[in-house]
């Protein structure tokens, strides 16, 4: 295997499929397999999904609403889209845990790192819904922050285009396809990988996001098997897949003995 624990980020909007709202089932019950094949090779795996496909906070002031109250709306989507996918898991009996920025104590546990963490070692599907609980962040920054929290070696963007293009390739037939590009190659052509928050957080932590299509069946299957898939966005260089800090010997000596006597957490 190519990577022990990422992140997945999934957009609300590509959980429509052919429709024009709501959750498509045939297309949730694509990415539980997916996400259940990958599982069962011993990844961690976490997710973060958005909620276009319900609500946008951003779109709130065009509705005239306060842009902080449709943030927290479109915070709520993401929780029914993480419950939807949490059940559609559960279906295909994989253990899951859902967390959420937000406290919502009946459908969600409270987002806590250690537990999180404990969760994916035990080899949970952990969700995380709710964004990361403020409002202004999209579920971008979400995905980049979680996945620095709980030391994930790559996000995984799925979309429904198979990576970073020079241009819209839906709309510029002309448009090439980058297999690899920089942090600083993104930010100077102006590229639209992530919101520059988000984007930022990976660039800072040697976070590398690899852009790809997840509606295509068995992509994720074989991105994770070392296929060269989607656009790998790296920090240049060797490109190394491994963003693992090195540890001072003092603290490696340390660690064990410190984490031994923690209590377990269920």
């Amino acid at each position: 295997m190519t990577y022990q624990r990422i992140l997945l980020k999934l957009s609300g909007e590509a959980l429509m499929g052919e429709q024009q709202y709501g959750i498509d089932p045939e297309r949730l019950m694509q990415y539980a397999s997916e996400i259940k094949a990958v599982v069962a090779t011993g990844v961690q795996v976490a997710v973060v999904i958005g909620g276009g496909n319900i609500y946008r906070g951003v779109e709130s002031v065009a509705f005239g609403l306060d842009r902080v109250q449709g943030d927290y709306m479109g915070m709520l989507a993401t929780v029914i889209n993480s419950m939807a996918l949490q059940s559609a898991l559960e279906k295909l009996d994989v253990s899951t845990r859902l967390l959420s920025g937000l406290t919502i104590q009946r459908v969600c546990e409270p987002y806590i790192r250690r537990r999180a963490v404990r969760h994916l070692e035990k080899g949970r599907v952990v969700i995380f819904g709710a964004g990361i609980g403020s409002p202004y962040f999209t579920t971008d920054s979400a995905a980049s922050l979680r996945a620095i929290e709980i030391e994930a070696d790559v996000v995984l963007k799925g979309t429904r285009v198979d990576g970073i293009y020079t241009a819209d390739p839906e709309k510029d037939p002309t448009a090439t396809k980058y297999e690899n590009i920089t942090f600083d190659e993104v930010i100077e052509k102006n590229l639209n990988v992530m919101d520059m928050t988000a984007f930022t957080l990976c660039k800072e932590n040697n976070l590398p996001i690899i852009v790809f299509d997840m509606n295509t069946q068995g992509n994720l299957g074989r991105l994770m098997d070392g296929e060269t898939l989607g656009t790998l966005v790296h920090m240049g260089g060797a490109a190394g897949r491994s963003t693992k800090k090195p540890v001072s010997e003092a603290a490696a000596t340390l660690l064990p003995n410190i984490v031994g006597k923690l209590p377990e957490q269920a």
